[in-house]
């Protein structure tokens, strides 16, 4: 009931703008990752759309230019499950951008029947945790060479109902798309409370954020008895709209320029979960995740 009443709260909105900054929205050319997209370059930021499909993204490009009336917009292939594509994105950033101000961690995928990543990665976890960890890594320098500059990576409430089977983070053991999806949330949010601790002095913060219920291509997925709940909360959830405004909120507001690490849901600091507090869970999973990356961080 509260994600429900959470659709009714006012909306936030700010004047701030990004003019002469830099933003990259990984899974930018749909739901929230586009209208983020289309905000941030209202605001005057260059936005680097970093898409899977390039033939969506080069449409998505076009339908951002023509509402945003910003030229500053540009479509770069990126697949989060596969570290190859993920280092040569990362490559050509690092090459041909002299900042980057803004990474917004959007992409995922959810509940989707068990995969594996081109790494051997179960593919919600090495999406929505392994993909984005490496991407962040691969850029961190510019990013502080960039800074002020912020790193916001999109959570979900589902985060509370997960926990990190640091024994079996593939879930080859076993495999329920629900737990997965949850584990990969709780990810996302231990990774901003660790990163913010690493980057504390750079000028670089860190927030993790639920985006609300929002009816996006991630539904695609659910079945039974999933989908059936879903039909019944969809008069109440809500619009990709609405659900980019804690991402553009984390993204922009100037309030949060000394906050870091912290989790944020309809435009405001949220409580996450008992295990989304824990700092040596925090810490063993990202000696987890620099381990089965094989990268030093």
């Amino acid at each position: 009931m509260e994600a429900i009443r959470n659709v009714f709260r006012a909306a936030w909105s700010s004047t701030e703008r990004l003019d002469d900054r830099t933003a990259i929205i990984t899974g930018a050319n749909t739901g929230i990752g586009k209208e983020t997209a289309i905000d941030l370059a209202r605001r005057g930021a260059k936005v680097i759309m970093a898409c899977r499909d390039m033939e969506r993204g080069q449409a998505a490009v076009k339908e951002v230019v023509e509402i945003s009336g910003s030229e500053h917009v540009v479509c770069m292939k990126l697949d989060l499950a596969d570290s190859k594509s993920i280092r040569e994105f990362a490559e050509a950033i690092n090459k041909g951008e002299p900042k980057l101000n803004l990474l917004i961690n959007n992409a995922g995928v959810m509940v989707c029947p068990y995969g594996k990543t081109a790494d051997g990665f179960e593919m919600q976890i090495g999406v929505n945790h392994f993909g984005h960890f490496l991407l962040t890594h691969l850029l961190i320098d510019l990013i502080k060479r960039s800074a002020p500059a912020r790193i916001v990576t999109v959570s979900s409430m589902a985060h509370s109902w997960g926990s990190i089977n640091l024994e079996d983070i593939n879930s080859e053991k076993s495999y329920d798309k629900k737990a997965a999806y949850s584990q990969s949330k709780l990810a996302n949010v231990l990774f901003t409370r660790s990163l913010a601790k690493k980057l504390e002095g750079t000028g670089v913060t860190t927030y993790s954020l639920h985006p609300g219920v929002v009816k996006t291509d991630l539904w695609r997925h659910l079945s039974g008895p999933q989908q059936f709940l879903m039909k019944m909360v969809s008069p109440f959830t809500k619009n990709t709209s609405q659900g980019a405004q804690t991402s553009i909120y984390c993204a922009v507001e100037p309030s949060l320029e000394k906050e870091s690490g912290g989790y944020y849901s309809d435009c405001a600091p949220a409580s996450c979960s008992a295990a989304g507090k824990d700092d040596v869970l925090a810490q063993k999973f990202w000696d987890l995740s620099c381990q089965m990356l094989s990268i030093p961080w």
